[in-house]
């Protein structure tokens, strides 16, 4: 279990971070949703402990993280925005280089090794270099790595940037698949289908602050579970309804270019934060 209790981070006198307060399930698929600056990044960065907060704790498991617990530490595995791997070795490379940092013996390497690349569909690609690999590839070879260890807490941020749609819905498979293996996931994406798809709750944090939290479905039936679109020359307008014959009531007497459909969970990300950022 994760909790996160009045967890600050200040960088003079900007604060990127302030009192968030979460708790994450073990084995939960947990996402954090926000704009950009947010404090999404930062916050994966003080739960690797890159950054240590200005204020508050975190504790895994009952036990508190800090630099120094490398018990805690040992359970959480990290892959970031970036790719962050020498672009002249090769898969097997990485993967050694990994092992090694962790004082694994060669022949666990290798096993390890060959597990996760068949895992996730790589083994064919073993011996080919990082500058070589398509980006989906690249953000598989970084699970792979962030695998070696057999984290119980994997923290993703924005894994799926940049990537095609096949190589998203490829990602979200795999993704499933390490859920179901109970490893505590948190992620954080730009893509807020992504996290309705995969999360079994999300956060939605604005200027470092937490707006609300829930599973996507209840926020989705809070805001109204159809959804009325109206397309003017400027702008698209939305409004939202619990019932489904209350949404073809406005829909058959409004006039204009109307379309009803099902809420997501952008609606409700947009409602929530998105408006409130026009506002400003």
């Amino acid at each position: 279990m994760i909790e996160i209790k009045d967890l600050t981070k200040k960088y003079g006198d900007f604060t990127a971070v302030e009192n968030l307060n979460l708790t994450i399930n073990t084995g939960e698929f947990f996402g954090l949703l926000g704009p950009n600056g947010a404090g999404k990044t930062t916050t994966i960065s003080m739960l690797s402990t890159v950054l240590l907060p200005t204020s508050g704790e975190i504790m895994i498991d009952g036990a508190k993280l800090d630099r120094k617990a490398s018990t805690s530490k040992r359970k959480i595995s990290v892959i970031t925005q970036e790719y962050s791997m020498r672009q002249d070795m090769t898969m097997d490379e990485v993967m050694e280089y990994q092992g090694r940092l962790y004082y694994m013996k060669k022949k666990e390497i290798r096993e390890k090794s060959d597990e996760l690349l068949e895992f996730t569909g790589l083994i064919d690609y073993r011996h080919r270099v990082v500058r070589h690999l398509s980006g989906g590839m690249k953000r598989k070879l970084m699970i792979c790595r962030a695998l070696m260890t057999d984290p119980e807490i994997l923290l993703l941020d924005e894994p799926t940037a940049g990537m095609d749609a096949i190589s998203r819905r490829q990602m979200w498979n795999l993704l499933r698949q390490l859920h179901s293996r109970n490893i505590t996931i948190l992620l954080t994406t730009h893509y807020i289908d992504e996290a309705q798809s995969l999360c079994e709750r999300v956060a939605l944090i604005d200027h470092g602050h937490l707006d609300t939290i829930g599973v996507p479905q209840a926020l989705i039936d809070e805001l109204g579970a159809f959804a009325v679109d109206k397309t003017t020359e400027d702008t698209l307008e939305s409004k939202y309804f619990r019932e489904k014959q209350a949404a073809i009531d406005y829909l058959s007497s409004a006039e204009g270019d109307l379309t009803m459909r099902n809420t997501t969970l952008e609606d409700v990300f947009v409602e929530r934060i998105g408006r409130r950022i026009d506002q400003k």
